[in-house]
């Protein structure tokens, strides 16, 4: 579904449980006791940043990031058919599209790179099968851009301050994992304050994040060497039952004891030997 559909989704929800939205209050800076809005103080025992990657809660309470790297993606949604129930990745030499059915008539596409200056409309002629799919659609929103970045932190909390979502860290947008771990963080964070323990939300934060952070290491690793990319995409084709048992652990279907206990060990190492060609 299109985020603003999400969006509104969570509002609706929230306002069922009786939670206060304050539109147009911006919080201007944390104080021992709680936060400023404006130049309003209000009193607060927990303060929970969830604003995103470019965190200002992350910041003032001195959490900054301890390592990122960073890619540029833009999006643009056109009117048509999906052709798939799938999300799809396409690559070309220096970007990636990903396409993602978000309606019965519409698509969102994804521009990804490590040029801030490539745009959509520059990079579809290296994607022909792509371009000619969407031949005469319409585009239903103007093109908009964000930064993707794999971000880790050293702490997530510090007294009061808690940090969740792209603010406690991120993972490149290529593993698809963004909202799923801000949930999944979320559930946890919550049983975490109800029981006074922000030590387990740490310890808990940091394994969310190992296995999308390891698949996001293995596919920005195609990203370097087309010889490399390739050979990995004929191994898998050649399994179709190694990508999926891939796929399933993944998005976290499957644990690393299945990886190995289903005979996924002879494939493996077939993809590390390939992976590791890039640093020979």
């Amino acid at each position: 579904m299109r985020r603003t559909v999400l969006h509104q989704a969570m509002v609706e929800r929230a306002e069922q449980l009786g939670i206060s939205l304050l539109w147009q209050t911006p919080v201007t800076g944390l104080r021992s006791d709680g936060v400023y809005l404006g130049s309003e103080a209000v009193r607060a025992r927990w303060i929970i940043g969830a604003d995103g990657g470019n965190s200002r809660v992350r910041r003032w309470a001195g959490l900054e990031r301890e390592s990122s790297q960073t890619r540029f993606a833009f999006r643009v949604h056109y009117r048509i058919k999906p052709w798939s129930e799938f999300m799809e990745v396409h690559w070309s030499e220096n970007c990636q599209i990903y396409i993602t059915p978000v309606a019965g008539d519409e698509i969102c596409l994804v521009l990804i790179s490590r040029n801030p200056h490539l745009r959509l409309e520059s990079a579809l002629p290296s994607f022909p099968l792509i371009a000619s799919r969407l031949r005469g659609a319409e585009r239903t929103s103007t093109e908009r851009g964000a930064i993707s970045s794999t971000r880790k932190l050293r702490n997530v909390y510090s007294g009061r301050v808690v940090l969740i979502g792209d603010a406690s860290g991120s993972v490149d947008a290529i593993t698809g994992e963004g909202l799923n771990l801000a949930f999944s963080q979320a559930h946890i964070l919550a049983e975490c304050l109800s029981q006074n323990n922000l030590r387990r939300y740490a310890k808990e934060h940091k394994a969310l994040s190992r296995r999308p952070a390891s698949m996001a290491r293995v596919m920005l690793a195609l990203d370097w060497k087309r010889s490399l990319r390739q050979s990995v995409m004929r191994a898998l084709q050649a399994n179709p039952k190694l990508f999926a048992r891939m796929l399933a652990l993944h998005v976290g279907d499957s644990s690393t004891l299945d990886f190995a206990a289903n005979s996924l060990s002879a494939g493996w190492r077939l993809l590390t030997a390939q992976l590791l060609a890039i640093f020979q």
